[in-house]
């Protein structure tokens, strides 16, 4: 019960209007200040997380869990190959795919894009392009056909759609009595995907592997066989494992070797921006400082009736730390319900925004990814909110130890 008048008292000394209106208006910036600081952590964290899962459903949707490629980039045998790797008890899917570079030409404009040969069907259980095929079908690249389904901005810059005509040109050459020619086919546009990512958008596009085999002269080899994990952070320990299992020359990487400057780089700058708006919050709480010494100046009279009537130097002390934490948790309060609205409702605002300002905020010719995606994880939210209660807590101390310390005589001596 000693600290229930302390806290009836620090919760009047918050609610009364104080004859300095000044201290109030300094309380309410602090107020907003913290929940700005705490708003903007948890909105940011929430992008951050967002950004992470996006790349990492969108480079995996087109790429691999873990690859196995030929040391010399031809891969022989690839039946037996997949179904040693399938022999592993983490490894639920195998596909071979054939991989190479070429030019596609329209009309005189040409455009280099990477071309990799798949079997649909096995494709398929690894990656998720058959999810991102916004015209046609990927059931149509059928070998001896020459169907190809192009990336979204790699058919809008060769101006080309489904069932128009569009020439590979192949690095590897036909030698012929007038020099080397490089091999040209003529393929037909069977569907176009999109992925999100501008990099695949714009640069990749997908034949049938038997045709990729004869146009590259690869007859029956492969460039790698790609695989698909039970759960895709145990690749690297799978990938190691998978060593024992393979009986062929092969390198095997898995994706975080593969994409890891995207995945590193993205949580580097979660960490960074972390550190950043906690000093922002950190600047909003030490606000309490000013408000509290304010405050006790304020009060000096009530405090010296108070020690007078027998309050102890620490009821003093507490009385303050009340009032000044009460200010910090509604601050707080407020910045974690408006960052967890915000966080929770970024994909509707943001665009909002861009409609309203006539503006794309994230280019899809500049980054990797064109929307802001957001990922609110509970646990940031708790972590965000036990940080800034404690620099509200510990931005109360001084003030609070400075009214403990107000000697009754002097500051009655002129009242």
């Amino acid at each position: 019960m000693a600290f229930f008048y302390e806290l009836l008292i620090g919760l009047r000394y918050t609610r009364a209007k104080r004859r300095n209106h000044f201290i109030s208006f300094i309380s309410l910036i602090s107020m907003a200040g913290i929940g700005l600081g705490v708003a903007a952590l948890i909105v940011v964290l929430s992008v951050m997380n967002g950004f992470q899962k996006e790349l990492r459903t969108r480079i995996l949707g087109v790429a691999s869990h873990i690859q196995i490629t030929g040391v010399s980039g031809e891969l022989a045998d690839w039946p037996a190959i997949a179904q040693q790797a399938l022999a592993h008890p983490e490894v639920k899917a195998a596909a071979p795919f054939v991989q190479s570079q070429a030019m596609f030409s329209v009309d005189g404009g040409v455009k280099g894009a990477l071309v990799r040969g798949i079997l649909p069907d096995m494709e398929d259980k690894v990656a998720d392009f058959r999810r991102t095929i916004k015209s046609g079908s990927l059931d149509d690249l059928k070998p001896g056909e020459f169907g190809v389904v192009l990336g979204a901005d790699l058919a809008r810059s060769l101006r080309v759609f489904t069932g128009d005509k569009v020439t590979l040109i192949a690095p590897q050459g036909t030698v012929t009595p007038a020099g080397v020619v490089p091999r040209v086919r003529s393929f037909r546009v069977v569907g176009i995907f999109e992925v999100g990512m501008y990099e695949y958008d714009s640069g990749l596009a997908l034949i049938h592997l038997q045709d990729a085999q004869r146009l590259y002269q690869m007859g029956d080899m492969v460039s790698g066989v790609r695989l698909k994990v039970d759960d895709l952070f145990q690749a690297p320990r799978i990938a190691r494992e998978l060593v024992g299992y393979i009986n062929a020359d092969a390198y095997l990487h898995d994706w975080t070797k593969s994409h890891a400057n995207f995945f590193r780089a993205v949580q580097i700058e979660k960490t960074m921006m972390f550190i950043i708006l906690s000093l922002i919050v950190a600047v909003a709480a030490f606000n309490l400082v000013s408000t509290l010494v304010m405050a006790v100046t304020d009060k000096q009279a009530d405090i010296a009736i108070l020690r007078t009537l027998g309050a102890r130097p620490r009821s003093i002390m507490a009385i303050f730390v009340v009032q000044g934490a009460l200010v910090g948790g509604i601050g707080l309060l407020l910045g974690v319900v408006g960052g967890v609205a915000l966080a929770l409702n970024i994909d509707v605002v943001v665009p909002a925004i861009e409609r309203l300002l006539g503006i794309q905020f994230l280019s899809k010719e500049v980054y990797y990814i064109s929307d802001l995606p957001s990922d609110l994880q509970w646990d940031d939210v708790w972590r965000v909110t036990a940080i800034a209660f404690a620099l509200s807590l510990v931005a109360t101390l001084y003030p609070s130890w400075r009214a403990a310390r107000v000697n009754p005589a002097e500051a009655l001596r002129y009242e």
